[in-house]
C-alpha cells in the first residue's frame, strides 16, 4: 500500500520489491505486457532505489488480481472428491464461475453471510493466463500460462444444491480467497504434481497432490478455449480434493472464529480467518 493505494511488488530469493515508480501499478498490466514488461520490471529490481524494498511483515496483503477478467472453476476434478460427493466421475469437465465481487485476499477474512447455515472450504491450484486465445491445442498450453496461484472455492452449499446451477453458491462477496501471489510459470517445473492441502484451527482436512487431477491443465484449456475466448488475467481454478466439510460426518461447516490454512507445494500459503456477516 503506498499513498492509499495497493502496489504490486516482487518477490525473489529473500527479497521483496515494491514496482511503485518502475511503470507497472498491478499485477495485471505485468501479466497484459507480455514478455516486454517482465523484461521491464527485471531491469527496475537491478536498479531499484532502496525505498522500493518491502517489508512483507509490515504489508496488508490483497488479492494479487483483485478483479479478474474471469473466474473459472471446475467442479469434480479429483475423483475422490466425485466419489464423496456421490456424482459420477465427469466424462467432460464440469464448468462454472465466480464473480469478480466474490475475490479477497491472504490474510483477509472470509465472512460467513447470514443467510447460509451450510458454508464450506475447497482448496484449489489455478492457473493464471497470459497471452489469451481461443482454440488454443493442448500442445500449446504452457505459451498461455502466466503463473500459478492458490484459490479457495468457498461455497454456500445450501445455495449450491438448492438448483442444479452451482454458481449462486459459490459467488458470495470473500468467497474466492487468491493468494499469497501469482509465481510464474518458469518457477514451478511440474504443476502436475503439487502437494495441495487444507486446514481448519491446525487440523488436517484436504490432502493431496495436483497429479490426481482428472482434467489436467492442457485439457482444461483446450477445452474452454474451444468455447470461449481466454484473457489475460483469466484465472482458471482446477478442483479440489476430497475432504470437503459437506462430505464428512457429521459436516463440518465453517463457524466464525475458524482459521483457514490453504497450503500448495511452490506457492505458498494462503491464509484466511472466519468472521460473520455482521
Amino acid at each position: 500500500m503506498r499513498d492509499g493505494r495497493p502496489e504490486p511488488a516482487v518477490q525473489f530469493d529473500d527479497q521483496t520489491v515494491g514496482l511503485h515508480g518502475s511503470g507497472f501499478d498491478s499485477v495485471m498490466s505485468l501479466i497484459t505486457g507480455g514478455a516486454d514488461a517482465r523484461d521491464g520490471v527485471m531491469r527496475w529490481v537491478e536498479r531499484h532505489p532502496g525505498s522500493a524494498d518491502v517489508d512483507l511483515g509490515k504489508v496488508t496483503y490483497h488479492s494479487p488480481i483483485p478483479r479478474p477478467p474471469k473466474i473459472i472453476c471446475i467442479g469434480l476434478n479429483y475423483r475422490d472428491h466425485a466419489e464423496e460427493s456421490k456424482l459420477p466421475i465427469p466424462d467432460v469437465p464440469t464448468v462454472f464461475c465466480k464473480f469478480p465481487t466474490a475475490v479477497t485476499g491472504h490474510n483477509q477474512p472470509v465472512v460467513l453471510p447470514k443467510n447460509s447455515v451450510k458454508p464450506d472450504y475447497e482448496a484449489e491450484f489455478a492457473v493464471v493466463i497470459g497471452p489469451g486465445g481461443r482454440h488454443i491445442a493442448e500442445q500449446d498450453w504452457q505459451k498461455h500460462v502466466f503463473g500459478y496461484t492458490i484459490l479457495n472455492d468457498v461455497s454456500a452449499r445450501d445455495y449450491q444444491m438448492a438448483t442444479s446451477q452451482w454458481m449462486i453458491g459459490k459467488t458470495f462477496d470473500t468467497f474466492a480467497p487468491i493468494g499469497p501471489a501469482v509465481v510464474t510459470a518458469d518457477e514451478i517445473e511440474d504443476p502436475h504434481n503439487l502437494n495441495i492441502s487444507l486446514s481448519l484451527n491446525g487440523e488436517v482436512m484436504q490432502n493431496s497432490n495436483t497429479r490426481n487431477l482428472i482434467f489436467r491443465i492442457p485439457q482444461l484449456i483446450a477445452h474452454l478455449s474451444s468455447v470461449f475466448t481466454l484473457e489475460p488475467g483469466d484465472i482458471i481454478a482446477t478442483g479440489t480434493p476430497a475432504g470437503v466439510g459437506f462430505a464428512r460426518k457429521p459436516p463440518r461447516w465453517l463457524r466464525p472464529g475458524d482459521d483457514m490454512l490453504t497450503t500448495i507445494e511452490g506457492l505458498g500459503e494462503l491464509h484466511n480467518p472466519i468472521v460473520a456477516e455482521v
